[in-house]
């Protein structure tokens, strides 16, 4: 019977806390909603990202034959040796087969020509997916008609039409319709050279196939029911590698692709990360000042007979309803947000994809709303154990004392939630720790400005300032104030979006093409030995200087330090990466350094004549893959003969600089003899002066590529836009969400104010004063927050140009003319708009209001 009565009793207590939290809570939604939308933005972020990534991969998954267009695919960089081509018999030959290479296009109605990438198919490829083209027979017939399909969008910027001639080499076809799209072909690389597919029979003719070009041979299969991807790559991949050739399945490439988009993807969670990191700092600033309006009614349950327990957990039960309902709204707008990623990212994904919704993401966005606002309330929830009965019969001006082994406790549960959240974003323990401490050092160096700067206006107050300037300054360090709060919430919604514009203008400045007379701006490939002096007289009866007549050679690793490749690849333990036994490499001779390059360690050697092995220089990079230094040695096969060489120097190579760069440099007299072929470079001053160039080369030399820098630059230019769009809407979020923490600051402390606006009014102070005090106030604190995020992120991009882009940094002005004086703006507007209800009234009017 006890039993009974006691777990009545227990059901009864808790329903009686459930009430009272609900019957609480209620009279004071609107204190707490805007706090709410603050975690609703942060969620929506990380749900939308997280709900996107999860429809990524598995339309990777369930798209990837369709990516491939076949089962697995076997390419080579030349054609198939003995050992390859008897492979390719034993798996019963190839269902399909492509050669594929970059060439200068003609196009006959009116001169264009236009660099494209020449896809010549043999067979029924694709075996999944389809040809998308205009109109859609050709996908099917262009092999019986010879006819060229064309790049949709090449088609449309030079009003190309079906039935117009196109030459390639030394071939003319008709176009036979517009392609607009083709699996294994991405819309990022199309945009400098748009795919052309013409009848395999026609490469050959083309006379495009020569020393020096790169042709990629590929062979495609379809695999019989039940063949195991990973039993054959087990099986092929050595024997393949052994003899220049690769395998890819289309689950190796499905497992590819989802990588690079992940990794992507986590960069995105961490900003929606710091978003929703950043609307917890105003929960936590919300219950702190929520918790100080509650004191009285905590002492007053505590003298009606409640326990410190129940009233804590009265307002436990709250914010947790609170968390919860936040999550709901939150997980939903994200589900619906993550429609616009695919209209963003749509060029860098080879395929449309289709949204569904599935319960992880769903189950996250709620468990985070409940979670961190509970984490971060916890501790101005610790201030309710410490009221005294007392409290309802006397005013109480003294902070109520807390644990400090409690707050640290939650200091440190906070900071380990953070930390094992960004690592189950990331993967990896070393970035997320790196995350974290930069989470910290952002937050705390944001948070000493707010108190220094509070610190420094109560030392150096400005004494002889009007009333009004004075009482404003006064707002920013008195008792409640939202200095620290408001400073962090603007500070870091600043920092991450000046931090995006900057970093996008140090990746625009290393791919920019620099103005000297001598920075050539067009790049002339496969130039054969025999037409150096015929293209280069071309070139100057245009007009423009010939800049560089740079020799290429192609050779492939034989030995490192005496070893054998073939040995190499089979020792798990060398350390050695796999693409340098694998590629071949195109390489020049010289006599200096160029301006890309910086001495790192040896000696450079200029000419090298009758010397056993051939002093030699290595990039950085190189000589990290290869796992070789200065004294190291290495052979060579060019063509069937080997040369030896020894690693005399080792480079630091500025690749991201608009030039031709090479991972090895050999000196003057050795290659000059050895086959080879050349790359020319000069600089034009108009696109007029471009096409006309352009035109005149492939009509003379067709085998001839030809590379315009300054469309690579326009390329790159709207790529790193989209990019910077899809990241800088993540980085609204932390703005967005730093408002909403403005406005419930603001919202959350005016009962003071009105208190204060009503003494003030009735010690005889005029509306415009009143106004004049609040506008001044949140001035201070939009432009000290906005440029504490902007000097801390011109900190941060500095940083970047020298750890990771090793590059000067000249910081763009669109943070300063454009977000510092917006986002200051908006907190004066946001301000205002709060204070003048409260003006406009007559005193007692509004002390009635609060008071009901």
């Amino acid at each position: 019977m006890k039993n009974d009565m006691s777990t009545g009793s227990s059901n009864s207590s808790v329903t009686w806390l459930f009430k009272m939290a609900w019957r609480d809570g209620k009279a004071s939604s609107r204190k707490l909603a805007l706090f709410m939308a603050s975690i609703v933005l942060g969620i929506a972020a990380v749900v939308a990202i997280q709900s996107f990534g999860e429809n990524l991969k598995d339309n990777i998954d369930l798209q990837s034959k369709s990516l491939m267009g076949a089962d697995f695919i076997i390419d080579s960089d030349n054609p198939p040796n003995e050992r390859v081509q008897q492979i390719i018999d034993s798996l019963g030959g190839a269902d399909a087969r492509e050669i594929r290479f970059s060439s200068m296009a003609a196009f006959l109605k009116d001169g264009a020509t236009k660099l494209v990438q020449v896809r010549g198919i043999e067979g029924d490829f694709p075996f999944y997916g389809e040809l998308e083209t205009t109109p859609p027979s050709a996908a099917t017939d262009f092999r019986t008609r010879d006819v060229a399909l064309v790049d949709a969008t090449v088609m449309a910027q030079l009003k190309v039409q079906p039935g117009d001639s196109i030459k390639i080499g030394a071939v003319k076809l008709p176009v036979g319709g517009a392609l607009n799209s083709v699996p294994g072909s991405s819309s990022l690389f199309s945009s400098v050279a748009p795919p052309v597919i013409i009848p395999y029979k026609y490469i050959a003719e083309s006379g495009l196939v020569q020393r020096g070009s790169r042709i990629d041979y590929e062979y495609y299969f379809v695999a019989e029911a039940g063949t195991s991807m990973e039993e054959l790559e087990e099986r092929l991949e050595p024997v393949l590698d052994e003899n220049d050739a690769d395998l890819d399945t289309h689950t190796s490439t499905s497992e590819r692709l989802g990588r690079r988009y992940e990794n992507f993807a986590k960069f995105l969670n961490l900003v929606a990360f710091i978003a929703l990191l950043l609307g917890c700092v105003g929960i936590a600033s919300a219950i702190h000042i929520y918790i100080k309006g509650k004191l009285k009614a905590v002492a007053l349950l505590k003298c009606l007979g409640a326990t410190r327990k129940q009233t804590f957990l009265i307002y436990l039960i709250q914010i947790a309803g609170m968390g919860f309902l936040g999550g709901i709204i939150g997980t939903v707008t994200g589900l619906l947000l993550q429609g616009l990623f695919p209209m963003v990212l749509g060029d860098f994904l080879p395929f449309e994809v289709e949204i569904t919704y599935s319960a992880q993401p769903v189950f996250l966005g709620i468990l985070l709303g409940i979670f961190m606002s509970l984490l971060f309330a916890f501790y101005p929830l610790m201030g309710t154990l410490y009221v005294s009965p007392l409290q309802t019969l006397r005013v109480q001006e003294k902070e109520v004392a807390q644990s400090r082994k409690s707050a640290i406790l939650v200091s440190f549960g906070i900071f380990l939630f953070i930390f094992l959240f960004s690592y189950w974003l990331l993967g990896d323990l070393k970035y997320a720790a790196g995350f974290v401490t930069g989470i910290l050092v952002t937050f705390s160096i944001l948070a000493g400005i707010a108190r220094v700067f509070m610190k420094l206006i109560r030392k150096y107050f400005p004494t002889s300032w009007g009333f009004a300037s004075r009482q404003s300054l006064r707002n920013l360090f008195r008792p409640q104030n939202q200095t620290l709060t408001l400073v962090l919430a603007i500070g870091v919604g600043t920092f991450l979006i000046s931090t995006l514009y900057f970093t996008k203008d140090l990746l625009l400045a290393q791919a920019s093409i620099e103005g000297k007379a001598d920075s050539p701006n067009m790049i002339l490939l496969d130039v054969q030995t025999t037409q150096e002096e015929g293209v280069a007289s071309t070139i100057r009866q245009q007009g423009f200087p010939l800049i560089n007549s740079i020799p290429i050679v192609t050779m492939r690793v034989q030995n490192i330090n005496g070893v054998p490749v073939n040995e190499l690849r089979k020792d798990t333990t060398s350390g050695i990466n796999q693409w340098v036994f694998n590629h071949e490499f195109r390489v020049t001779y010289r006599d200096s350094l160029i301006s890309s390059e910086t001495l790192k360690e040896g000696r450079w050697v200029s000419e090298a004549k009758g010397r056993k092995y051939i002093p030699i220089s290595v990039s950085d990079g190189f000589a990290e893959s290869a796992k070789v230094g200065v004294g190291d040695t290495l052979g060579f096969n060019i063509q069937g003969v080997v040369m030896s060489t020894v690693v005399q120097s080792v480079r630091t190579v500025d690749w991201a600089r608009m030039q031709l760069n090479f991972s090895l440099v050999f000196p003057n007299g050795v290659l000059e003899d050895a086959p080879q072929f050349r790359v020319l470079t000069t600089k034009v001053p108009d696109d007029q002066a471009s096409a006309g160039l352009q035109r005149e080369l492939v009509r003379l030399f067709p085998n001839i590529s030809i590379i315009d820098l300054r469309q690579v630059l326009t390329v790159i230019g709207d790529i790193l836009d989209k990019i910077s769009l899809l990241i800088n809407f993540m980085a609204f979020f932390s703005i967005f969400t730093g408002i909403i923490v403005l406005l419930g600051a603001v919202r959350t402390s005016k009962y003071q104010r009105i208190r204060e606006s009503v003494l003030l009014r009735t010690l005889g102070a005029k509306s415009k004063q009143i106004l004049k005090i609040a506008a001044l106030e949140y001035l201070y604190l939009g432009a000290l927050g906005s440029l504490s995020g902007i000097f801390l992120s011109l900190v941060s991009s500095q940083l970047l140009a020298w750890l990771l882009f090793d590059t000067r940094f000249f910081p763009s002005m669109v943070p300063f003319i454009i977000i510092f004086p917006a986002i200051t703006l908006l907190v004066l507007a946001i301000g205002l708009g709060n204070s003048i209800g409260i003006i406009k009234s007559p005193p007692l009017e509004v002390l009635r209001k609060e008071a009901r």
